[in-house]
């Protein structure tokens, strides 16, 4: 291996920018080095996986000279380190009985947080589940509806006997806030739009199908998508974000033990077909005190609403799906027949009757759900997509690989679908809206059924 330039990163830091500049072999010899220095290991090989899922993380496998092998996972933000205090807490979810896989080795400092497992040859459940929407499955698409059930069901009922009411201090240290809150701001003592904001959008030229626009115009711009008019802008979003994802402010919908990051990526399916199981691991963000409304935000959208394709595979979407788009003045109007999947629709059904819908009844029979509650839940699910990657279209100061001009703008379509509510005039319902319709507490008293059509899976 070659030795890489001395740099001011931190480890993590260091080994994440060195892959994105196709520096793989040095970023391994960052990542042996870290090992060794972190756990006294002798490494022999260093192998970093290509994981489509890992835009902000990396994991791979080590083999050590006495022949062990081990999995490893790092999580890395942009300014961890001033930010957070401590990564990577899997006791606190095995102690509120979560199937968590515990790891061997792990090392809890920024900047060199790293989680070692003992090697295990279960696929993770994004592979699987892609697998079924590119008919190859190697697991048929009932196991995994039957496991991802069963875990929401758990996770649902760890949710409810965990729910308390937190207070500022406990709240503003869970790091689940460097999935949101963080990502929107330059630093705590500036809590000004900037962040992520700033780095992937403002001052960029957004590449559309047939035309360009300045992003400031762009943001700005209102949208209505296959015939439905929404209120607000990309611009408004991220504005409404900082208020309403600020740690202080999400103190007021209570808190809860959970993973924070249960995306599918995280996710082992361990045993055979219907006797297979789904076992959670890098905690990376998992807590305590996490605000009620964020804990399965992520798991939502990015194990949801984040596909077929389009986020992840951006490439693979552009063969698959049709766009048109058209600029009246201050106007997007813009058509796709982008829609979930059969399986996709069954994991929402899923999450809807097993999560969302006790856990927003349970906050309100405990006075714990503002009233603006909405908001802070499309909020959050705008801020996935578009705080996790640069949705804008490939250009070569950009370096979004596959990402079509076409892509994009399905991209920035779905976060405002996300985040923005229709007009009231408008009469047709999304697939957010539904969502979201279902879960309001007026439906407690029975677990709803989302009017998702056929959602059957064979």
């Amino acid at each position: 291996m070659t030795t890489p330039p001395n740099s001011t990163l931190s480890p993590t830091a260091l080994a994440r920018k060195l892959v994105s500049e196709g520096r793989r072999s040095e970023a391994e010899f960052v990542i042996t080095k870290l090992i060794g220095d972190n756990f006294g290991l002798l490494v022999q090989t260093t192998t970093i996986n290509n994981d489509w899922t890992s835009l902000n993380s990396i994991n791979g496998m080590v083999t050590t000279l006495d022949g062990k092998q081990f999995f490893f996972k790092f999580h890395q933000e942009e300014g961890d380190e001033d930010t957070l205090d401590e990564y990577y807490q899997a006791e606190i979810l095995a102690s509120a009985g979560l199937p968590v896989d515990m790891p061997s080795l792990a090392c809890r400092q920024p900047g060199r947080q790293i989680l070692l497992y003992s090697f295990r040859r279960n696929p993770q459940l994004s592979e699987l589940c892609l697998n079924v929407e590119r008919a190859k499955e190697s697991v048929s698409a009932l196991s995994l509806e039957a496991a991802q059930r069963t875990l929401d069901r758990k996770v649902g009922q760890v949710y409810r006997a965990t729910l308390h009411q937190t207070n500022v201090k406990h709240c503003s240290e869970e790091s689940i806030h460097q999935l949101f809150y963080y990502r929107l701001i330059h630093s705590v003592q500036d809590a000004v739009l900037g962040g992520r904001y700033s780095r992937f959008y403002a001052n960029q030229i957004v590449q559309l199908p047939g035309l360009a626009l300045p992003w400031d115009k762009f943001a700005n711009m209102k949208w209505v998508i296959n015939g439905i008019r929404y209120q607000q802008s990309l611009f408004d979003l991220f504005e409404e974000s900082l208020t309403k994802l600020a740690p202080a402010y999400l103190v007021q919908c209570g808190a809860v033990t959970g993973h924070g990051d249960a995306h599918n990526a995280n996710v082992w399916f361990v045993g055979h077909g219907e006797a297979g199981r789904l076992i959670l691991f890098d905690p990376a963000f998992a807590g305590n005190h996490i605000p009620a409304l964020l804990a399965e935000v992520k798991a939502t959208f990015h194990n949801i609403f984040a596909h077929p394709f389009w986020l992840y595979h951006p490439e693979e979407a552009h063969s698959r799906y049709k766009v048109t788009i058209i600029t009246e003045g201050d106007t997007i109007r813009f058509s796709h027949d982008w829609h979930l999947s059969p399986l996709r629709e069954l994991f929402l059904l899923h999450k809807t009757n097993e999560v969302w819908s006790p856990l927003v009844s349970a906050l309100h029979n405990r006075n714990l759900l503002p009233n603006d509650w909405v908001r802070i839940l499309r909020c959050a699910l705008f801020c996935c997509p578009t705080l996790v990657t640069n949705l804008l279209a490939k250009t070569p100061a950009s370096g979004n690989a596959g990402r079509s001009p076409a892509m994009s703008a399905l991209a920035f379509a779905i976060a405002i679908m996300a985040g923005s509510e229709a007009s009231d005039n408008d009469k047709n319902k999304d697939i957010f809206s539904q969502f979201i319709d279902q879960i309001k507490p007026l439906t407690r008293g029975h677990l709803p059924s989302l009017n998702l059509g056929a959602a059957t899976v064979s």
